[in-house]
């Protein structure tokens, strides 16, 4: 069964547009920090589909869809001390860090915006929405993906 996600990105370091340009070649989504947002990573499977949100930008919303096509590994980054990713505690016997691989799937033909979203009352549930949410991978239901589907186009 499919399930549904959400990742955050700031587009000058990767964009539904740096999806596009390398299309059938995975992105590794590495760097995430947080703990929770790492056990979300770790929940992810082959063929689950995720928004692409561009955050910390002029234009903040949700762009297109990417697929994941290599679940939870260690996150590389963790290991590389040349990396802003690096993480002197982990190691290759306990990784603390996941990655996972995604590939283009579409971009939209409009960004939907963060205040659209919110203004929608089928998303009140969605995490993005919620106060003091800061997580960089989360959820969405079913229902959400649907409509989120619906406003994009």
């Amino acid at each position: 069964m499919t399930s549904y996600w959400l990742v955050k990105t700031e587009p000058d370091e990767c964009s539904i547009d740096d999806f596009a340009s390398q299309a059938d070649k995975p992105i590794v989504w590495e760097g995430v920090r947080n703990y929770q947002a790492r056990n979300y990573l770790r929940q992810m499977s082959e063929g689950d589909e995720v928004f692409i949100y561009h955050s910390s930008c002029k234009h903040i919303g949700v762009a297109g869809i990417a697929r994941v096509v290599k679940a939870a590994y260690p996150d590389p980054a963790q290991f590389d001390p040349r990396s802003s990713y690096h993480d002197p505690k982990s190691s290759a016997d306990k990784p603390r860090w996941d990655a996972v691989d995604l590939v283009f799937v579409r971009r939209f033909e409009r960004l939907i915006p963060l205040d659209e979203i919110k203004a929608n009352p089928e998303l009140l549930e969605l995490p993005l929405v919620k106060k003091g949410n800061r997580l960089s991978v989360m959820p969405v239901s079913q229902s959400e993906w649907r409509t989120m589907l619906r406003s994009a186009s």
